[in-house]
């Protein structure tokens, strides 16, 4: 347990030293300006004939829009932070001098993942909670059952990462990128398959975007996060680009949480067998 600690805080360290981390705060910083400022244009040019219905339902459109943006900017940070945390040590000889003993292989793994995940959640906490806090602050509005919907965005992005850690196990940097950018494509490809077939009632269609988001669930859980922040005269109506017309079961969610617990133990083993 020593050894793990160890290894999340140096991992801790490294992360914040790292570019790649200053220039993910760089563009969060960036987006959550030029939300702020287009958010304050665009109250300011609201139309006032607007009832409270209507209102509150652009609101709501324009927040998940922002959190949308928030959203794709924590999977890249996923995805990217940890992909050579592995590889890169190995090809660089590091990891041979952190491999021994008292600290084990699987410390050295779970110890990157905590540290890594600590940074994932207040990197998801920061841009999804500064475009919350704008628009609580200029309109005065926050989307319903923002606390059930957070979670789930925490574990789509917790999903990313473990996939990325895991394949830095045994690919190299450049083809474990390419993996996991490839699976979350195919998420997002077989989530929208889903969706079109379930309004043009095509089971088929329907069948494949299920199996897609049983390979990788990341985008079906932000799509039930999606459903979760919306107001039920939006989900029901199924106007808003945000309404999906197929929302994942709690199921999924016990799905995405099982799928991270077998993803970092297939890491942590094929760590464990490989030379270095």
């Amino acid at each position: 347990m020593n050894g793990l600690l160890t290894v999340a805080r140096l991992t801790l360290h490294e992360a914040l030293r790292r570019r790649i981390l200053t220039a993910a705060l760089i563009v969060g910083a960036a987006f959550l300006t030029l939300f702020g400022i287009g958010l304050h244009f665009i109250l300011r040019n609201e139309d006032a004939g607007m009832t409270l219905i209507e209102r509150r339902v652009f609101l709501n459109i324009l927040t998940l829009a922002g959190l949308y943006a928030a959203n794709l900017l924590t999977v890249m940070a996923a995805v990217m932070l940890p992909v050579d945390t592995i590889s890169g040590d190995i090809a660089s000889g590091v990891i041979q001098t952190v491999a021994v003993r008292p600290v084990r292989r699987r410390e050295i793994v779970l110890g990157k993942w905590l540290g890594y995940w600590i940074v994932l959640v207040g990197y998801t906490l920061l841009l999804s909670g500064g475009v919350l806090a704008l628009t609580a602050v200029q309109a005065h509005f926050t989307p319903p059952r923002v606390p059930q919907a957070l979670p789930l965005m925490i574990l789509e992005g917790t999903i990313l990462l473990t996939l990325s850690i895991a394949g830095g196990s045994r690919l190299s940097t450049v083809t474990n990128g390419m993996l996991v950018f490839g699976l979350f494509g195919l998420g997002f490809i077989g989530n929208w398959v889903e969706q079109i077939g379930t309004m043009a009632g095509n089971a088929a269609a329907q069948r494949i975007g299920t199996i897609a988001s049983l390979v990788i669930p990341s985008e079906a859980l932000w799509q039930r996060a999606l459903w979760l922040m919306q107001p039920s005269i939006l989900r029901d109506l199924g106007h808003s680009p945000f309404s999906p017309a197929s929302v994942a079961s709690p199921a999924m969610i016990v799905w995405g949480i099982g799928y991270t617990v077998v993803i970092l133990a297939l890491g942590l083993r094929s760590f464990g067998r490989r030379p270095l």
